[in-house]
C-alpha cells in the first residue's frame, strides 16, 4: 500500500532480532475455538508484501474496526469489517472456517489465516497467505480490542514483521474516529462493498494485481480514487 524495497533490504539490520526471538514471534498457536476471536475489535496495523498496498493505505485509510460473530456452523464465524477512508465508511463481510488449526475464507478472495504468538494481552496476530488475480502475497495483521496499541506492542509487532521478511507494517490512525455501525440500516452512510467484490470477475482481479505490481499501476489507482472520492 509504497516504495518498499529499499526497506525490505535494510529490514534484517534495524531489527537484528536474535534467532531465539524470531522463533518466539513467529511461533504459530493451538486456536482454542472460535470464542477467542468474537467481539469487536480494532485493526491496528498491517504488514504485507503485496506491492502497492502500504501507499494506498497511507494515502486513503484512516482506520478499521471489525465486528466478529459466530455463523451457524460451530466452526465458522463472520467479520464485518467497516474501513473509514477519505472521511467515508465503507464495509466488508467475510466468513472463516476454522479447519485443523487454519482460519479458510473463500469469499471475497481466497486466503488462509494463522495465529501467532504475542505478549499482548488482548491482541490478534494473524498470518495470512492470500491469492489476488495470479498471485499470492503475504499478509500480517494485529488487532486489539482497546482503541490503539501501547509503544511497546507496536515495537514487538514490526519485529515479528522484521522476522517474517515482511515491509515494515503501516499502523493506523484510531484519533481520526471510527464510523459507526450502520450495517442495520438500509439508509446507512457505510457503503458496504461485499457484493462487488464477491461478484468481481476473475479478469478484474487480474487487472487489480497487474496494477499494484506496478509503479505506473498504482499511480493510476492513486488518481482514480483520489479522483472520485464521493461517489456512490
Amino acid at each position: 500500500m509504497f516504495s518498499f524495497i529499499l526497506a525490505v533490504a535494510l529490514l534484517p539490520a534495524a531489527f537484528s532480532a536474535p534467532l531465539t526471538t524470531c522463533d518466539r514471534l513467529t511461533e504459530q498457536v493451538q486456536i482454542q475455538g472460535r470464542n477467542q476471536f468474537l467481539g469487536v475489535w480494532t485493526y491496528t496495523a498491517e504488514s504485507t508484501n503485496l506491492p502497492g498496498s502500504k501507499a494506498l493505505t497511507k494515502l486513503f485509510v484512516d482506520n478499521v474496526w471489525g465486528k466478529i460473530y459466530p455463523a451457524n456452523e460451530s466452526d465458522s464465524f463472520y467479520v464485518f469489517q467497516v474501513q473509514k477512508m477519505l472521511g467515508r465508511c465503507f464495509s466488508v463481510t467475510s466468513k472463516l472456517t476454522l479447519i485443523n488449526n487454519i482460519l479458510h475464507m473463500e469469499e471475497p478472495i481466497h486466503a488462509t489465516e494463522v495465529l501467532l504468538a504475542t505478549s499482548c494481552p488482548d491482541c490478534l496476530v494473524l498470518l495470512s497467505n492470500y491469492t489476488l488475480g495470479g498471485s499470492t502475497y503475504r499478509g500480517l495483521q494485529i488487532l486489539t480490542k482497546r482503541p490503539k496499541l501501547t509503544q511497546d506492542e507496536m515495537d514487538e509487532f514490526k519485529r515479528q514483521a522484521a522476522c517474517l521478511h515482511l515491509p515494515s507494517p503501516t499502523f493506523l490512525d484510531s484519533d481520526k474516529g471510527f464510523c459507526t455501525d450502520g450495517s442495520a440500516s438500509k439508509d446507512s452512510e457505510t457503503t458496504d462493498l461485499t457484493p462487488v467484490l464477491s461478484q468481481a470477475q476473475p479478469e478484474y482481479m487480474e487487472l487489480l494485481d497487474k496494477l499494484l505490481s506496478s509503479q505506473s499501476g498504482i499511480k493510476t489507482l492513486v488518481q482514480l480514487i483520489a479522483n472520485n472520492p464521493t461517489q456512490d
